[in-house]
């Protein structure tokens, strides 16, 4: 007989809740014939701003962009005077789609058991129906990049479009990364750490021996199956994780490496280095110190959210505030992503606020143009998407929102999104319970 504790059954509760009443927004129709975006300031981001432009776009494609436009008679004109267009915006580090409840561990898929994980790939565990994407899609983001978590290899990134009736649907590209989770090189001494220092270094010396390990198994897999082709040995036994690992061993596939310290990005550049993979930061609150080395290697840092504490008591205070304009003016390539971290610290809730961390980053020294470059077209070059995302230039996909001023700035409404052409719903649970009280308090006479 089972037998359940309380917290247990409350949770069974919430996690039934959860799943059974999905999203009721639903996906876009694919588009039935061209659309023109009339009136407005059109930012393409690759190039300068235009008053009075024109957006055209047909069968999720942009056609043209600019003031000369010529319009189909078929066309359905849409007057956006008096607002802005620009690409939808991107965030590249992101769990959208497999975090639901982050204190609900039914409704939180990100991870598998065991520490080396490079077959998994985080697409086929994305739940459509997620509350949290309509969220996110009414703060302008219509393109995340779906990262999985947990052990040392934990698994292959993709890039996800936020709309569709099925994960097949909202995957715009699979395989975007491997991704590693840096060991802590040196012991800390906090009181959240548990372990002594001898235990720390022991636990990190493990970690960077299974990661060597890893690497040398499948570098021996991929020299087999090799000899198997050229006819010069047997057929190896099928392995799926060191078969997935063969466009990393080629350098078709980047490796993510989450690391923030300095010592956590030098060892993990030396290593890549070593081994002939191709690394991009994750993190990298401490990039700007080994700039030289990042910039050697041609490393991108893809910075971990600005909303940061400075992390040693001899740092000013806006050291994360400042870190993307640091790494601009070293001149790194990098991106902003929103989320501070993982499904324990809620981090999907928060990817609405992505464009706010590209503000902050304006107001702290990065240029406005560069802020606004650093969540569209920096990461869609990073993840390798940038042919369809990241700026408004005709043969790119018909991806972009509609607002009523800077998406950087906190009053900025979304009034308008497209998904490849695809009219996307900007209703969410936030908007409906706002709705609902909204009422109650009109039903009792109170001015809002």
């Amino acid at each position: 007989m089972n037998r359940f504790t309380l917290a247990g059954l409350l949770s069974l509760a919430l996690f039934a809740v959860t799943t059974a009443v999905a999203s009721p927004e639903v996906p876009g129709a694919p588009q039935s014939g061209p659309i023109a975006l009339v009136g407005g300031t059109v930012h393409p981001v690759s190039g300068p701003a235009i008053e009075r432009g024109i957006v055209l776009f047909d069968a999720g494609k942009l056609v043209a962009v600019g003031r000369d436009v010529e319009i189909p008679e078929k066309a359905q004109r849409v007057d956006v005077t008096g607002k802005h267009v620009y690409p939808g915006l991107i965030d590249a580090n992101s769990q959208v789609g497999l975090v639901e409840v982050s204190s609900v561990r039914g409704s939180v898929d990100t991870s598998e058991t065991g520490l080396v994980n490079p077959n998994v790939k985080a697409e086929v565990a994305v739940n459509p129906d997620s509350e949290l994407i309509p969220v996110a899609r009414a703060g302008g983001v219509l393109t995340v990049l779906t990262v999985p978590s947990g052990g040392l290899i934990t698994g292959q990134s993709a890039c996800i479009q936020l709309d569709g009736w099925s994960w097949e649907d909202m995957c715009l590209k699979s395989g975007v990364g491997l991704h590693i989770t840096w060991p802590r090189m040196q012991p800390v001494a906090a009181w959240w750490v548990e372990e002594n220092a001898g235990e720390q270094t022991e636990q990190r010396d493990r970690a960077l021996k299974t990661l060597r390990t890893a690497i040398d198994d499948a570098k021996a897999y991929a020299k087999a199956r090799q000899a198997y082709a050229d006819g010069k040995g047997p057929q190896p036994e099928y392995d799926t994780r060191w078969e997935s690992m063969l466009p990393v061993l080629a350098g078709q596939m980047p490796v993510f490496i989450e690391a923030e310290d300095i010592q956590q990005i030098q060892a993990a550049i030396a290593f890549c280095d070593a081994e002939g993979l191709k690394p991009v930061i994750v993190g990298g609150y401490d990039a700007p110190s080994c700039a030289a080395l990042l910039k050697k290697h041609d490393v991108p840092v893809i910075v971990g959210g600005v909303f940061r504490m400075a992390v040693r008591g001899s740092e000013a205070y806006d050291t994360g505030y400042s870190l993307p304009a640091r790494l601009k003016e070293a001149g790194l390539r990098f991106c902003i992503a929103g989320e501070l971290g993982g499904a324990s610290s809620g981090g999907p809730s928060n990817v609405r606020n992505l464009p706010f961390h590209a503000g902050v980053a304006a107001a702290y020294g990065l240029p406005a143009d560069e802020a606004l470059k650093a969540i569209t077209l920096y990461p869609a070059q990073i993840l390798g998407v940038a042919d369809r995302l990241g700026s408004l230039e005709a043969g790119k996909d018909a991806t972009l929102i509609v607002t009523t001023g800077d998406p950087l700035e906190t009053p900025t409404q979304i009034t308008a999104a497209y998904i490849q052409g695809r009219t996307v719903d900007l209703n969410n649970r936030h908007k409906r319970l706002w709705e609902k009280y909204k009422e109650k308090y009109r039903r009792q006479g109170i001015e809002q």
